[in-house]
């Protein structure tokens, strides 16, 4: 198997290096990261400034491709220019991995994610892809043993026959030492619910006011039953399918409708 690797956190992170270090028996693996954190930067790409390349060593001995860009970048440039070079044209990874994110990727924030985003950009090019974010708190992480934890569980939907457009979202519950047991795995859905973080006013030194993020990202508004957050809180490692087609199908026809029938008043 040849897997591209990835994350959100930047190449020097402690969780892709843990997750690289969970994985590389699986096959092939190459790392093409960004070259610093770019956490919560979404789906964005560059496109008005050139993206520098470096082959670089980290310090946890992780050798790979440091990118001057956003993940969706990362895995854009990997797929179209980086792999096939290495490899020849029409060569591509069998899975793209995407992590361990330092922070869950449940409910709304997916939708923020940068660590979703890179697998979403792999599944858009025709590469399964699976997403892996760790939920913090409580303490320190043990890292390695979160990839094990996380190394099951891409394992286990490994098994499965996986559409190339495919994007598979994995959270691994708070991981804290070296011997946390094994968690189940649950299939849920994704929480809707908006956050309830906000804004603090300030005012700097001369005199302007700024607003500071607060919130940990994790406190919803509501959480539905059978959902990605409930079911991470609840210490189970959480598998949610998603999709890049953002069409609201079930009022597409509605909406036919409304403006077939507006046409023809005029």
């Amino acid at each position: 198997m040849r897997i591209l690797l990835t994350n959100d956190d930047g190449i020097h992170a402690p969780g892709i290096a843990a997750l690289h270090g969970a994985i590389r028996d699986m096959g092939e693996v190459l790392t093409i990261a960004p070259s610093d954190v770019q956490s919560a930067t979404s789906h964005g790409i560059t496109f008005h400034t050139p993206l520098f390349v470096e082959e670089v060593t980290t310090n946890s001995h992780v050798r790979g491709y440091a990118v001057d860009g956003r993940p969706a970048d990362c895995v854009k440039l990997g797929l179209r220019r980086i792999w096939p070079d290495l490899y020849g044209d029409g060569e591509r990874p069998d899975v793209v991995i995407s992590g361990m994110n330092s922070g869950a990727n449940v409910g709304i924030n997916v939708i923020y994610s940068g660590t979703v985003a890179a697998a979403v950009e792999s599944a858009f090019l025709g590469v399964p892809a699976i997403a892996v974010s760790l939920h913090m708190g409580g303490g320190a992480p043990h890292w390695r043993r979160a990839a094990e934890i996380a190394r099951h569980a891409i394992d286990e939907v490994l098994r499965h026959r996986i559409d190339p457009h495919s994007v598979i979202n994995i959270n691994i519950p708070r991981t804290l030492t070296a011997d946390a047991p094994m968690p189940a795995i649950r299939v849920v859905t994704m929480n809707t619910s908006a956050g309830i973080d906000n804004y603090e006013r300030r005012v700097s030194p001369s005199g302007q006011t700024y607003f500071w993020p607060n919130g940990d990202g994790m406190q919803f508004y509501h959480t539905k039953e059978g959902t990605d957050v409930e079911s991470l809180n609840e210490r189970f490692i959480t598998v949610t399918p998603l999709q890049y087609d953002l069409t609201d199908h079930h009022r597409l026809v509605a909406w036919r409708e409304r403006l077939t029938a507006a046409g023809a008043r005029h």
